[in-house]
């Protein structure tokens, strides 16, 4: 059991060190038939390290399209994480869901991240507390996909995972080019999350991100102006419940896709 328990300690580490977390599939446009591998990313703009996979840490990890929902399977520790076979064509979900992880942080390091990630309630929050100069101790979730488009694909991007922070497209992203813009949903326990800080980058040039704040029915729309690989994402934090051993707790959407010329 200590084995088992360093060994997990080890493996999450890299989950605590960065911020950023998204999927990084094998080939967005997979052909019916082929074995995908989602590969999981942690870093900051666009450079991510691997992390393995991570079992007792999953709660959802799967393929979800064209009615049917299929788990991603892997052995403790293997990366990329998950491996699945697209059985048909079509718009698809890859989807991970984590249990939660603990963070503790300074009083510094924490509020230099709410700053960074829009969470300015959060930092009046602890003020008004009287807790800005207190260390943090934080439960986080992941809440990553990757849409996938094999064959001629156009109904499934808008339908929710039901992931408990969600970042859903309201427009196909693959029928988009670079210049255009991509109106999403951000759903928090399948509800609309109003202003919050939305950020999209592209790998070839993260330093240029985009950011925009969801209006009162969660809804933002983005500018994407180049071509290639795109991850979007989104923070939300809350108070812990009463009697919980953290002071808060927060959900990390991603969404990553291949954007046309």
């Amino acid at each position: 059991m200590k084995r088992f328990t360093l060994a997990l300690a080890l493996f999450a580490a890299p989950l605590a060190s960065a911020h950023d977390f998204w999927i990084e599939p094998s080939t967005f446009h997979p052909n019916a038939g082929q074995v995908v591998t989602a590969a999981l990313r942690v870093g900051v703009n666009m450079q991510g390290d691997a992390v393995p996979r991570i079992s007792p840490l999953i709660e959802r990890f799967v393929l979800k399209g064209n009615g049917t929902e299929t788990p991603l399977v892997g052995r403790m520790g293997s990366e990329p994480a998950g491996a699945v076979r697209i059985a048909s064509p079509g718009l698809q979900w890859l989807g991970y869901q984590s249990y939660a992880s603990l963070l503790t942080l300074d009083a510094e390091k924490f509020e230099k991240y709410l700053r960074e990630e829009g969470l300015e309630r959060i930092l009046e929050l602890r003020a008004k507390r009287g807790e800005s100069a207190a260390e943090s101790r934080e439960h986080f979730y992941r809440c990553a996909k990757s849409l996938l488009a094999s064959g001629e694909a156009t109904a499934g991007f808008d339908v929710p995972l039901g992931f408990t922070l969600e970042l859903v497209p309201r427009k196909n992203p693959y029928t988009l080019h670079a210049g255009g813009t991509l109106p999403l949903s951000l759903l928090f326990r399948g509800k609309p999350a109003a202003n919050v800080l939305v950020i999209a980058m592209s790998k070839d040039d993260p330093e240029h991100a985009v950011r925009a704040r969801t209006d009162a029915r969660g809804r933002v729309t983005l500018p994407l102006a180049r071509p290639g690989f795109w991850l979007i994402k989104a923070v939300h934090m809350e108070p812990a419940p009463r009697g919980s051993i953290v002071d808060w707790e927060s959900w990390w959407a991603s969404l990553t896709f291949d954007l046309a010329k």
